[in-house]
C-alpha cells in the first residue's frame, strides 16, 4: 500500500475550533478528507458537482471577443 500525500490547505479554517491554516487534506481509497492538526476533527468532504465555472477572459471564446470588441477612432487634432 502506498503512502497517503497530505497537504496543507492555506488559509482554510477549521469548522470545529476556529484556527487558521491547520487543515489539511488527502485522498484515501478515492475519496478526499480533511482533517485539522489542532483538534484532530476530521471529516470526508463532499464537492458539489456541476459547480459553474466563473467566466474570465481566459475562458471565453474568441469569437465572442471579437463580436463584444468596438473599435475606437480618435479624431486626427494635427492643425496645418
Amino acid at each position: 500500500m502506498s503512502e497517503v500525500k497530505k497537504r496543507f490547505i492555506a488559509g482554510a479554517i477549521c469548522p470545529k475550533c476556529k484556527v487558521q491554516d491547520r487543515i489539511m487534506v488527502y485522498r484515501l481509497e478515492n475519496v478526499d478528507y480533511r482533517e485539522c492538526v489542532a483538534c484532530g476533527f476530521k471529516d470526508r468532504m463532499h464537492f458539489q458537482p456541476g459547480a459553474r465555472e466563473l467566466q474570465t477572459r481566459v475562458n471565453t471564446p474568441i469569437e465572442q471577443v471579437w463580436e463584444e470588441t468596438q473599435v475606437v477612432r480618435l479624431p486626427d487634432l494635427k492643425k496645418d
